[in-house]
C-alpha cells in the first residue's frame, strides 16, 4: 500500500503514454489505410503506407518518452520492458506489477475510446482495430520475427541509456527502431513487441489470433537481450530503468530526488 501511494502518478502516467500510443496508432493507420481517407486517391504501395505508419509511430514513440509524463514514469509503455528491467534488479515487484496492469488498461481503453468514437474507421476491416496477427508465413515465422525485434530494442536501450555519453538519445533509437520494424517486419508478425499493445486490440476486436506469441515472444527476446548484457558488462552497468533520465523528475528506480512526492 506504501508503494501505491508513493508512486501512483507513475501507473497512471505508464496508461496514459500507451494509451496515447495505441489512439495514435488507430488514427494513422485509419488515415493511411482506410478506403475513405484522404489520402486513399494517392495510391501508395503497402510498403510505402507502412513506412508512412512507421515514421508516424515512431515520432509518436520519441515525443512521449521525451514529454514530462514519460520523463517522469521512464515511459516503458510495455510489460515486457518493465518485466526486463525487474529482472536486471531496477524496479521493485510490486511497481513492476502495477506497471503492467496500467500498461494493459491504458491499451485497452484507448482501442476502445477510438471504436466508439470512430468506429467505421477503426472497426473497417482494412484497420481491423490495428490488430497484430501472424502474416502469410505462419506462427513460427512471427515468433521468431517478434523476438528477433524485441531483442534488438532491448540490447540497444540498455546500451544506449547506460553510455553517458549517449543515454540522452536512448528514446531517439527506440524510435528510429519503432519505424523501422513496422516498416520492414510488419508483414510478419504485425510489429507489437509489446503484450499490452496486442492485448488492447484483441480485447475489442475479438480477434485472439495466436495471442501467446505477443506475451511471450517479445519477452523472451527481451530477457535474452538482457542477460547477454550482463554477461558482457555485468549487473552493475546498467544504470537505470528510465528511457530518459532528467535529474528534475522523481525515479522509483534509482532513488534519484528521494523523499519527493
Amino acid at each position: 500500500m506504501k508503494t501505491v501511494k508513493r508512486h501512483w502518478r507513475e501507473y497512471f502516467i505508464e496508461a496514459g503514454l500507451l494509451a496515447v500510443f495505441m489512439l495514435s496508432a488507430c488514427f494513422f493507420t485509419a488515415l493511411l489505410e482506410h478506403p475513405a481517407s484522404p489520402l486513399a486517391s494517392a495510391q501508395l504501395s503497402g510498403s510505402l503506407r507502412r513506412a508512412c505508419i512507421g515514421i508516424a509511430m515512431g515520432v509518436t514513440a520519441i515525443l512521449l518518452i521525451y514529454s514530462p509524463a514519460g520523463r517522469r514514469s521512464g515511459a516503458h509503455m510495455n510489460p515486457s520492458v518493465t518485466f526486463t528491467f525487474y529482472r536486471l534488479g531496477k524496479i521493485a515487484w510490486q511497481d513492476a506489477v502495477l506497471y503492467g496492469l496500467a500498461q494493459f488498461t491504458g491499451a485497452a481503453a484507448a482501442v476502445w475510446i477510438a471504436a466508439m468514437l470512430f468506429p467505421g474507421f477503426v472497426g473497417h476491416p482494412s484497420v481491423d482495430y490495428v490488430v497484430t496477427e501472424p502474416g502469410p508465413l505462419g506462427v513460427a515465422a512471427a515468433f521468431a520475427a517478434e523476438a528477433a525485434i524485441s531483442f534488438v530494442l532491448m540490447f540497444v536501450v540498455l546500451k544506449t541509456s547506460s553510455s553517458p555519453r549517449f543515454g540522452r538519445y536512448t528514446g531517439f533509437c527506440a524510435g528510429l527502431m519503432v519505424a523501422t520494424f513496422i516498416s520492414i517486419e510488419a508483414p510478419l508478425s504485425g510489429m507489437s513487441m509489446n503484450p499490452a499493445r496486442s492485448f488492447g486490440s484483441a480485447l475489442v476486436a475479438g480477434h485472439w489470433q495466436a495471442i501467446w506469441l505477443y506475451f511471450l515472444a517479445p519477452t523472451c527476446g527481451m530477457l535474452l537481450a538482457a542477460e547477454l548484457y550482463v554477461r558482457q558488462k555485468g549487473r552493475e552497468a546498467f544504470l537505470c530503468a528510465k528511457m530518459h533520465h532528467d535529474h528534475r523528475y522523481p525515479c522509483l528506480f534509482c532513488d534519484h530526488h528521494k523523499g519527493r512526492p
